[in-house]
Parts: C-alpha cells; sequence; structure tokens
C-alpha cells in the first residue's frame, strides 16, 4: 500500500513538471508554471525521502533550511541583469549534485570489492556501473563548463573567446580518455586503490573537459551555452536517477535534457548557425577593438533627447526594440512610462523580441514582465519584421548585433545569414547606446551609419527619462 502511495504521489510530481513545463513557455502563464515546477519538486524530495527510508532527519532538515536560506537570498537580491550569470550557476549547481551523488554511491561501496573485485557487481549491475560512470562524466561537464559561463557572464573573465592553441584535438583526447576509462573501470576488475584512483580521473578529466569547451565561447553565443547546459544538466539527472533506481529523477531530467536541447535548437536556428559552429567557432574572437570598430563609421548622426521627443510627438507607431544595454541600465520601468505616454497620445507601441536578445533565452520577456509591460505588446521577431516598413519610429534600447543588417548581404560577415529585427526599414530608427562599440560578436554595425539612423548616447534609463520629461512639456 505504502509503496502504491508513493508511486501515485510520483505520478503527481512527474505530470505537475509537465504542466509546470509547458506554461513556463509563454510569458502570462510562466509564473505559475514556476510555481507548478516548484510544488513538484517538493513533493518529489518528500516522496524520495520517504522511499529511501531516511530516518535520520537531521541533516535534511538542516539542508532544506540551509537551501531555503541561500535560495531565498538569490531570488530577492540578484538583479535581473544578472539573472544569466544565476542560470548558468544553477545549472552548475545541478550538474555538481549528480556528480556527487555518483561519488558517493561509488566510494559508499567500495569495500565490496574486498569480496569480489569486480565494480560492475560491486554497483549492483552493468546497466548501474553505466549509469554511475555517465551521471559522474556528464555532471562534471556540466559543472565546470557552468561555473566558466558564469565567470564570462558577470565579467569575472573576459566575454570574448580564449582560443588555445590545438583546443580541439585536446577537447577530443579529454573526452576520449574519459570514456575510456570509465569504460574499463565499469567492466573490468580492481582493488579498492586503483577503483579510486580511475575515478578521481574520470572526474578529473571531465571538469577540465567542461572548462576547455566553454572558453572558446563568447559572449554571442551565451543564449546557445546557457541551453545546453541546462540540457546537459537534465541528462545528468536522469543518469543518477537510474543509479538510484528512481523513476521521478529519470522523468524530471529527461524532461530538462529534452526541454533545453530543443531551445538550444531554437537558439542555433535563430542566429542561423550549427550546434558544432556555436560550439568549435570562437564567434567573436575578431574585431573586438573598439577604437577600431568607431573609426569605421561615416555617416553617424547623433540626437538628443529634445530631438527624440519632438518626432515621438508626432509618431503613430513606435517599436522598442529592447537588449542587453537595457538590462544593464535597468531602464525597463522607464521604457513602460514612456510608452505608457504615447498611448496615452494615441501611438500604437509594442515591443520586438528577438530570440537571442539579451544573454540567456527569454531574457527581455522576463526583464519586460518586471515592468508590468503587457503580454500582448511583446512580438516575437517573425511576427514584427513585416511590420517595421510602416513603422514611424523604432527604438533599440542597448541591443546590436541583433539590428545589424550586415547579417542580410555581407557574405564576409560572420553574422551572414542570422535572421535579424529589420528596424532599419523604419520611418526612423533612434538607438540609444552608450557608444559605438561593438556588440558581442563583436563587428561594426552597419545600422549606425543609416540615413534614418540617430545615435542617442548615454545610459538608456536616463536618456528615456530625459524624453520622457521632454515628451510632456510638448
Amino acid at each position: 500500500m505504502g509503496n502504491s502511495l508513493i508511486a501515485l504521489g510520483y505520478l503527481i510530481a512527474a505530470s505537475l513538471f509537465i504542466f509546470g513545463l509547458a506554461q513556463l513557455s509563454k510569458v502570462r502563464t510562466a509564473r505559475r508554471g514556476n510555481f507548478l515546477a516548484s510544488l513538484a519538486m517538493l513533493l518529489a524530495i518528500a516522496l524520495t525521502l520517504v522511499h529511501m527510508g531516511i530516518v535520520d532527519y537531521r541533516w535534511i532538515v538542516a539542508g532544506f533550511i540551509a537551501g531555503s536560506v541561500i535560495g531565498g537570498l538569490f531570488a530577492t537580491r540578484v538583479q535581473m541583469t544578472q539573472m544569466p550569470e544565476m542560470v548558468a550557476l544553477f545549472n552548475g549547481f545541478g550538474g555538481g549534485a549528480s556528480a556527487l551523488v555518483g561519488l558517493s554511491i561509488f566510494f559508499g561501496s567500495l569495500g565490496a570489492l574486498e569480496t569480489d573485485p569486480s565494480v560492475s557487481n560491486m554497483l549492483g549491475g552493468a546497466h548501474v556501473a553505466v549509469t554511475t560512470m555517465l551521471s559522474l562524466l556528464i555532471g562534471a561537464v556540466t559543472f565546470s563548463g557552468s561555473i566558466i559561463a558564469f565567470l564570462k557572464l558577470n565579467g569575472t573573465m573576459r566575454g570574448n573567446p580564449i582560443l588555445i592553441p590545438g583546443r580541439h584535438v585536446l577537447n577530443i583526447v579529454l573526452l576520449g580518455g574519459t570514456v575510456a576509462i570509465g569504460a574499463v573501470l565499469t567492466l573490468g576488475t580492481f582493488d579498492a586503490n586503483l577503483a579510486s584512483s580511475l575515478t578521481v580521473a574520470v572526474v578529473s578529466a571531465a571538469l577540465l573537459l567542461g572548462i576547455m569547451a566553454v572558453i572558446p565561447i563568447g559572449g554571442a553565443d551565451m543564449p546557445v551555452v546557457i541551453s545546453l547546459l541546462n540540457s546537459y544538466s537534465g541528462v545528468a539527472a536522469a543518469m543518477t536517477g537510474f543509479v538510484l533506481s528512481n523513476n521521478l529523477l529519470i522523468i524530471a531530467g529527461s524532461l530538462v535534457g529534452a526541454s533545453g536541447l530543443i531551445l538550444t535548437r531554437i537558439m542555433c536556428k535563430a542566429m542561423n548557425r550549427s550546434l558544432a559552429n556555436v560550439m568549435l567557432g570562437g564567434f567573436g574572437a575578431e574585431g573586438g577593438d573598439s577604437e577600431a570598430q568607431q573609426q569605421g563609421y561615416t555617416n553617424v548622426t547623433e540626437a538628443g533627447p529634445e530631438e527624440v521627443a519632438m518626432i515621438l510627438a508626432d509618431a503613430a507607431s513606435v517599436v522598442f526594440v529592447p537588449g542587453y544595454g537595457l538590462a544593464v541600465a535597468q531602464a525597463q520601468h522607464a521604457t513602460r512610462e514612456l510608452a505608457d505616454i504615447l498611448e496615452e497620445r494615441g501611438t500604437k507601441v509594442t515591443y520586438a523580441i528577438h530570440p537571442v536578445a539579451g544573454r540567456m533565452p527569454g531574457h527581455m520577456n522576463v526583464l519586460l514582465a518586471e515592468a508590468d509591460v503587457p503580454y500582448d505588446q511583446l512580438v516575437e521577431m517573425d511576427q514584427i519584421n513585416p511590420e517595421f516598413k510602416t513603422t514611424d519610429v523604432s527604438i533599440v534600447l542597448g541591443a546590436n548585433d541583433v539590428v545589424n543588417p550586415a547579417a542580410m548581404h555581407d557574405k564576409g560577415s560572420p553574422m551572414y545569414g542570422m535572421p535579424i529585427l529589420n528596424v532599419h526599414e523604419s520611418r526612423t530608427v533612434f538607438v540609444v547606446k552608450r557608444s559605438l562599440s561593438p556588440g558581442f560578436a563583436g563587428i561594426r554595425n552597419e545600422l549606425f551609419d543609416y540615413d534614418n539612423t540617430n545615435m542617442v548616447f548615454g545610459d538608456a534609463k536616463k536618456v528615456l527619462t530625459d524624453v520622457l520629461a521632454e515628451l510632456k512639456s510638448i
């Protein structure tokens, strides 16, 4: 009876995971989806503790309290600009937890080698041994790779690709060596000391592989990296589920792994890049010299808040194009205030959302939702692009690469073929940016030289506040 109730609880938790994940796909229902997924996780933890027969709850309670405090601090103190690195860090925690569980299972069973030197038998069968090694390998790669992504995103490590000579050969050697050692360890017979040494070697090589895989990737490709690492963390969790014979962990890990991989595919498609190109290409390594990039502009026109306000006063339609600069300036609320004034004057206002704007998938949606921007005003790239030709004013807020027309015609550009927001087709374009420096891709933005483009230099929040004040005086 007890096992049946636990199985029923697992089924309910798995269903909540699925429903929560489905609702996370839309901004309007994302908050409810997050709540359902959190409820599912709480139920899963409670059921797992009962299922495994853990009776000493002192450490469990201590861990629950410590984790709740840390999670609460993250949720209340981390700014929206820091959300990408927090997601990267959480991916790392997920992979690290899977690796630690695999290590605890392995080292907790070492005593069995004294009577039977077979590692496979020690762990309870070949399938458990294989999934334990995969849990260690994928979990360690996810952990170290996510830490590098975190350091790149928060500025501790430079965001440009770090291209180590011979890195591809080294990565192949690390991956092949890790898989080979894991296979030998899984199939062979060893004493406890040698088995321990080989396991440490697997984890160490996997950690180094995670570092080597992420450091060549630049800031422009971070949305893809975060999605892929999220997928890795799910696969690692699923492998741990097989190790523990926990069906719910297998289901939850598979959901995360599959959804992360699908999202990775969507991100690659949005940039017209293959996953191999993202992971191996070193995109953004060249052309990162800001001064050199600025010298390439010949037709830049500068405007101030007063000029922007005068043109907005007569505009029938305005499209805001948010980018990472909006997040850095925390200008989402100022944007919403300006949009409200425009709507009061009868102007149609929409927000153009590029799939890879910002530093993680959905970054702009979450940022604007924080300012209570109406969901129906957030328009995806494919739907908004045909409307730019009839748009009076487009205001680009800290976006760069996702509005660069070079992607449409310059076959020599590394961005060639990447779908962009066609803001250059608007009657007037205002680009709010601190300088003419390049974006994550490290290349010159042709939009800045267009005749219908006006550069408004400065912090996005201050610029919009000044524009708002000028508009109110007209």
